[in-house]
């Protein structure tokens, strides 16, 4: 029963003797006091502990042998949703809102314990209210994924939707998306939309809108300041520079990545300082004016997926990239180790990619630096075979920037070139 969900053995028989069920509020005297919401378990869990949502936000563990009294404040209370709609300020900028779902779209159901993808765009709006006193926003839902179920097709799909404004009379487009896959997003927007007129920029949360340490409102409001207050264009990331909320960091799309998984300073930029830093009073910018090489606007929204990201390691079997080539892939992106190496055991099976003419470029596992193939006689070796290093192109990035290459092209040539080919500060000095 979902009123006990996870529950099982002692902590059940618990729950019922105390007449408790999950999303109660209760009183639980401890080692200390503690005030919260019960919350449910996974199914597997022991049968010693119950799960505990502090007003903080934060869930904690509590060993029932070691509760000496509980007592419930309320039940589950059911809260409705009003769609409310922001007033408009004559005289403000535009900025349309986009969502796609995530942790900054979702909220918690107490019911379930379920981070869910349930906030409308709207919804996303209006529950940041500090946004209608610097923009007059639109919001629109695209979809509601969790970012692990964003798909190549869903980049189109955004890619498209922002295409059709690019002669509104908006100063930015905001997109609210999952964390753990958007800067696959940002990069595919990157090139697909590279020139688009006005700001893109992607933002995100790594902790739901109803948590006391939310970080979704904040970034929400840099990343509105960022479009009205800075007259740039690209795609961008907005997040926070680190944990505390004095500072947001607002990164390249193509020169970012997800490097912890929970810290709300998750995202960091490559190799350099983020683009911008913006506080409340004043927005810092980190890089010149001439970062991005494509200035007329010219959409090119295809991709082909058929394209591979191989990171070696010792013990890779060959025969897995002999798969690979056989299934009809038309590009391979390898993230090499150091300067851009693999393994000799792999030299066959590059070496039939190449004569099926299939694009091969090589990236780095290092988190920084460049490739350097002519060093060492083995990355010698692995350009006659026909791969391109790809110079300090993030892997991930690589892998995108090939979907969309070969997308847009029509022979490997033309992929190489355009690989080749700084874009969207893809490529940096």
């Amino acid at each position: 029963m979902s009123e006990y969900r996870g529950y099982n053995g002692d902590s059940l028989k618990f729950l019922k003797v105390n007449q408790i069920t999950v999303g109660d509020s209760v009183k639980i005297l401890s080692d200390i006091t503690y005030s919260g919401i019960i919350m449910p378990r996974y199914e597997h869990s022991d049968d010693k502990h119950i799960v505990l949502k502090l007003k903080s936000g934060y869930n904690i563990g509590l060993e029932i042998e070691k509760i000496e009294k509980v007592e419930k404040t309320e039940g589950l209370q059911k809260i409705i949703e009003k769609d409310e709609k922001v007033e408009k300020t004559e005289g403000l900028q535009k900025i349309l809102l986009l969502s796609t779902g995530g942790t900054i779209a979702s909220k918690i159901d107490y019911r379930t314990g379920a981070v869910t993808p349930v906030l409308t765009a709207e919804e996303l709006n209006s529950s940041v209210p500090e946004l209608a006193k610097i923009a007059n926003i639109d919001a629109e839902v695209l979809f509601s994924e969790y970012s692990e179920n964003i798909m190549p097709e869903h980049w189109l799909k955004i890619a498209e939707k922002i295409n059709e404004y690019s002669k509104s009379d908006y100063s930015g487009i905001i997109i609210a998306h999952g964390t753990d896959t958007m800067h696959y997003t940002s990069s595919f927007l990157s090139f697909a939309l590279a020139g688009f007129p006005i700001p893109i920029v992607l933002v995100g949360s790594q902790r739901s809108s109803d948590r006391a340490s939310s970080d979704a409102a904040l970034n929400l409001i840099g990343a509105t300041k960022f479009i009205i207050e800075n007259n740039t264009k690209g795609v961008y990331i907005v997040m926070h520079q680190d944990e505390n909320d004095d500072t947001i960091a607002c990164h390249l799309g193509t020169r970012v990545r997800k490097n912890h998984t929970s810290k709300r300073g998750a995202f960091q930029t490559i190799g350099d300082n983020p683009a911008f830093i913006i506080t409340e009073n004043q927005i810092q910018k980190n890089i010149s004016k001439d970062f991005f090489q494509v200035n007329e606007f010219n959409p090119k929204i295809n991709l082909d997926t058929k394209v591979a990201l191989i990171k070696y390691h010792p013990g890779y079997d060959p025969k897995l990239l002999n798969q690979i080539i056989d299934n009809g892939y038309r590009g391979i992106i390898f993230e090499g180790t150091g300067l851009g190496h693999i393994g000799k055991i792999m030299y066959e099976s590059v070496k039939k990619a190449n004569e099926k003419g299939i694009f091969l470029g090589m990236t780095s596992q290092c988190i920084d630096g460049r490739i350097g193939m002519t060093v060492y006689e083995s990355g010698r070796d692995l350009l006659d075979l026909g791969i391109i290093p790809l110079e300090n192109m993030i892997p991930e990035v690589a892998l995108v920037k090939a979907m969309w290459a070969i997308g847009n092209s029509q022979n490997t040539e033309e992929v190489k070139k355009i690989m080749l080919q700084n874009i969207a500060s893809e490529l940096t000095n």
